[in-house]
């Protein structure tokens, strides 16, 4: 090979590493010595074989060479190439860097996880985002044109609940039952009754409710049974376990007259004991005569309730509402139960009211039978997504901690709330201060971090429109819908329904027959669908209950195209409730409560933005609130009034004017809330408290 004077070219030859040089050299690979010969000098386009190392000569005119520095890596290196590279520091410093950096970032982010679930608090379950809503299966809607409401009409009708945003219905019973308390009466309670449909139909009404992300919670009636249930009629045979299955006492039966155990008194009336020409004995009903009490001291008859539900939990039923919890157990004694008038005939005692009911209700083990109910229920809640319901339904009155017992304790839960009844009595003082007074009496006496409830309406008890005024039924659902808690609404309510007229001679109720003036009928009329026959409710010529006359404008249909109507405003509060924090989970404080005003706000640590609601439950008002309420600012929006009109105007604080059943929802931004002050410290509330934390987007508990 020869090269041109002071001209230095780079020739690529093969070279092999000469083994056991100190000195690194190389050597010519052998394969290029025997092809050498057949190389023309003047060749540069000569192929070789591929070169395990590339170096550079430099020639010079005299000839002397010297070998230059490697090459990087190349692709396709082979493996011992690979790693003799690898293991250089320059290589190796930042993969250990990188490798190091994930292994940081994967405990960084296991940390900020594990921080975040820690600090987070407890998810609201569905129960509490959502209003609950009552259906009268009778009376909601008939799908075969027998005059009587069923499960396939409810099926029907279950994007209405979708289009009002609540997301949780109560079915009143549907048990297989003689009616005699319509459906209170149960035969059977793993038997549906015909006049509501077949179990096939709950099925798959079920499916339906779950499919459309609903929930469904049942109506339970575990005081007692129907006369005519199987456990009745093997127990008054005295056959096997069943003997003891419901409460009987020897007494006197001579001549047709029964001579009573003792005094106690049923809440239909009259004695609270029937005897039996079978058995011999008498047995105790707190209802009817025909829902004979059992007995629950016998663990027998504990057990086959629990089997009730697990029957109805296994289908996949999403709670239950415990009707007449308190009177599970009575007095093992038997003792007669004092006179409220001490002065009255003993003899002309008759009426449930006439007795203090201490041997009767709410007696000494009564929560254990609730616990076990409770723990039963969270075996079937450890589905995600799949939580467990429990209510209950206690008329306490003035004992109000009896009500808050069913809270349970802080290690021992029972119900996740009980029903408060107390709302039902705002037409005893109907005023600011009134609803002011009921308000405070459950919050003050419930349990620290627990969850409200409020019911205004029923089926044993008048509409909201009937027992207090129509004017006054937006601003109740108003109420209803912005306090801390969950609201339980009465099918019809959100339409501003009111009672019918049923005359003495055509009352349904069991307990109208009794006394006429307690009959409940009037609001258990057919929900109103339309304009149409039977305010599409029915087919048929008539229906078990009268329809209201007014059903041709309050109706969902029209109601629905209407933007100031009762309905309208009932699905703004409902989607106002979810998608505001402060209403939906946070702080409720009273401000302000006079002989007509009712106002408090809803705030959330974290957010700036907060609610105040005034309420009108008295005459037209003009409220000072700037200058009697400090730290208000001068100014509020109106997002939501009772008065479509009013709805985006602003509101000076000083001077917020409502009219008689007029609310208005005002919000405002402020840094400096009223729960955080110490002359509030007494006037608010919260269940959980939880801190918004707005740079993330999330929820924290410690403030």
């Amino acid at each position: 090979m020869s090269l041109d004077g002071d001209q230095a070219n780079i020739v690529h030859i093969d070279l092999k590493e000469v083994k056991g040089n100190t000195n690194q050299a190389f050597e010519e690979d052998e394969s290029l010595q025997r092809r050498s010969s057949n190389l023309s000098e003047s060749s540069d386009t000569a192929k070789f074989k591929k070169p395990y190392f590339t170096v550079a000569v430099n020639c010079d005119t005299s000839d002397q060479a010297t070998v230059g520095h490697e090459a990087g890596p190349y692709a396709g290196m082979s493996k011992d190439v690979l790693i003799r590279y690898s293991s250089q520091l320059r290589y190796k410093l930042p993969r250990e860097i990188i490798f190091w950096l994930i292994v940081a970032a994967t405990f960084a982010l296991v940390a900020c996880t594990i921080t975040i679930i820690a600090l987070s608090p407890k998810c609201l379950d569905w129960w509490q985002a959502s209003p609950i809503y009552q259906i009268y299966p009778r009376s909601f809607k008939d799908s075969d044109g027998n005059g009587v409401g069923d499960l396939n009409g409810i099926a029907e009708k279950l994007d209405y609940f979708v289009d009002l945003n609540i997301k949780a219905i109560w079915l009143s019973p549907v048990y297989k039952s003689p009616m005699k308390d319509f459906g209170y009466d149960v035969e059977d309670f793993e038997e549906i009754d015909p006049i509501f449909g077949t179990m096939e139909e709950f099925d798959n009404l079920l499916e339906n409710v779950h499919n459309r992300g609903l929930k469904l919670i049942m109506d339970f009636i575990p005081n007692h049974t129907s006369n005519k249930h199987r456990w009745f009629q093997l127990s008054r045979n005295r056959t096997e376990k069943y003997t003891d299955y419901y409460v009987w006492v020897d007494c006197k039966h001579e001549m047709n007259k029964t001579t009573n155990p003792n005094n106690w008194v049923s809440l239909f009336g009259h004695s609270a004991w029937q005897f039996d020409e079978i058995r011999g004995q008498c047995y105790l009903h707190q209802f009817l005569k025909e829902q004979p009490d059992l007995n629950y001291r016998n663990v027998d008859v504990q057990e086959e309730i629990k089997n009730v539900l697990r029957f109805w939990l296994k289908k996949g039923v999403d709670g239950f509402r415990v009707d007449a919890i308190k009177y599970l157990l009575e007095a093992e004694s038997l003792r007669n139960e004092p006179q409220v008038n001490l002065t009255q005939n003993p003899n002309n005692i008759t009426s449930y009211d006439e007795l203090y009911h201490d041997y009767t209700a709410t007696q000494v083990g009564l929560h254990d039978i609730v616990r076990s109910w409770k723990h039963l229920l969270k075996e079937f809640s450890s589905e995600p997504g799949r939580y467990r319901f429990l209510m209950t339904e206690s008329y306490d009155n003035e004992d109000i901690y009896k009500t808050m017992m069913y809270y349970g304790t802080p290690i021992q839960q029972e119900a996740d709330f009980p029903f408060n009844f107390y709302l039902i009595d705002l037409y005893k003082e109907m005023s600011g201060n009134g609803v002011f007074k009921i308000v405070d009496y459950w919050m003050r006496n419930m349990p620290s971090g627990k969850w409200p409830n409020w019911v205004v309406g029923n089926h044993d008890n008048s509409r909201i429109a009937s027992r207090v005024d129509a004017n006054y039924t937006n601003v109740i659902n108003m109420l209803l819908l912005t306090l801390l808690g969950t609201p339980t609404t009465y099918y019809g309510e959100e339409l501003g329904m009111e009672n019918i007229i049923v005359p003495e001679e055509d009352i349904q109720d069991p307990f109208g027959k009794f006394d006429p003036t307690a009959n409940r009928d009037p609001q258990r009329s057919p929900m109103q669908w339309d304009s149409s026959a039977n305010a599409g409710f029915s087919t048929a010529n008539t229906t078990w209950l009268n329809v209201h006359p007014n059903y041709a404008t309050v109706n969902v249909e029209v109601e629905m195209k209407q933007q100031n109507s009762t309905l309208t405003l009932y699905r703004e509060l409902s989607f106002l409730r979810q998608n505001e924090l402060p209403i939906h989970r946070g702080w409720m404080c009273y401000i302000w409560n006079d002989t007509d005003v009712f106002a408090y706000v809803r705030e959330q640590d974290g957010l700036d933005t907060v609610f105040l609601v005034v309420l009108n439950f008295g005459n037209d008002s003009t409220t000072n609130l700037a200058s009697n309420v400090p730290y208000l600012p001068k100014e509020a929006n109106v997002r939501l009034s009772t008065d479509i009109n009013n709805n985006g105007n602003k509101v000076q604080t000083a001077s917020v004017i409502t009219s008689a059943g007029e609310g208005l929802v005002l919000e405002y931004r402020t840094n400096n809330p009223f729960h955080n002050k110490a002359e509030f410290k007494d006037r608010c509330f919260i269940s959980e408290k939880a801190c918004y934390l707005g740079t993330f987007d999330i929820l924290y508990k410690n403030c």
